[in-house]
């Protein structure tokens, strides 16, 4: 249940804060890694969104991408030039085309994460293992309480 307080106390003006500013400075680090694999932000997102959810239309993604169609329509071509994706018919209607993740696609997302874990790993190495945990303990609780 939610409750609206009328001044919102230190721990979660502090929480928010710190998620702020560490979610501002790993989405940097992010834009940092992408740059070295000419690959931009949103295409690597749309990468991710045919990775976890697999053949997806082009409404379909813009959806998830919050992006408008013809906006996705033009991140899709530039991705499929790049050969990162490809345009495949329906079998059961051929009216509706899926984008399929090639190989070049799936290789590039696992440099990325790589290397994007790399420094993080770097990160969390000055903590020990128990420090790791809790971390982990608490984003997970984070995650259940604000996810629908």
């Amino acid at each position: 249940m939610s409750r609206l307080l009328p001044i919102v106390d230190g721990q979660v003006t502090s929480i928010e804060a710190l998620l702020r500013h560490i979610s501002t400075v790993i989405r940097r680090k992010g834009r940092e890694i992408l740059s070295d694999f000419c690959i931009t932000p949103p295409q690597f997102d749309a990468l991710l969104f045919l990775n976890e959810h697999g053949d997806l239309t082009i409404g379909e993604l813009s959806n998830k991408m919050y992006l408008a169609y013809s906006t996705t329509t033009d991140l899709v071509d530039r991705m499929e030039r790049n050969q990162l994706v490809e345009r495949i018919r329906d079998q059961n209607d051929r009216r509706v085309v899926r984008l399929r993740m090639m190989q070049k696609g799936s290789e590039l997302i696992e440099k990325v994460l790589i290397a994007r874990r790399t420094y993080l790993a770097n990160v969390l190495d000055q903590m020990d293992t128990n420090e790791r945990e809790r971390i982990i303990d608490c984003l997970e609780k984070l995650h259940t309480n604000i996810s629908d």
